[in-house]
């Protein structure tokens, strides 16, 4: 375990999983990310999974051990489909709003007045 780098780890959770960054920092509800403002929810929801999509090409580009590659690749290839389909749910999205100009607004809150 120490010479793997995982001494740390170990010495704190043994073998269970203990969600964390690759630098080691905790998971917390601070990760989270809403708005309450569907378009800019959905953006973000994009951006994260441009996120993981990176860095998934960024361990490929590491890491050679096929065991390792496949499941990585796999995991990217999810990354791609969920953008597109968080993409397909903002277009649907915006085009169901009443107004064409969805960034002046909240539509989950403002109320359309003529100014």
């Amino acid at each position: 375990m120490v010479e793997s780098g995982f001494g740390p780890y170990y010495i704190d959770h043994t073998t269970g999983i203990w969600p964390q960054s690759a630098g080691g920092i905790p998971f917390n509800a601070c990760e989270f990310q809403s708005k309450g403002d569907p378009i800019t929810d959905l953006v973000e929801d994009m951006a994260a999974e441009q996120k993981a999509r990176s860095t998934y090409d960024n361990i490929l580009r590491v890491i050679t051990d096929p065991e390792i590659c496949d499941p990585i690749r796999f995991l990217r290839e999810r990354e791609i489909v969920h953008f597109q389909r968080f993409g397909e749910a903002l277009r649907i999205t915006q085009d169901n709003l009443d107004s064409r100009n969805f960034y002046a607004f909240n539509p989950s809150f403002d109320i359309k007045t003529p100014c």
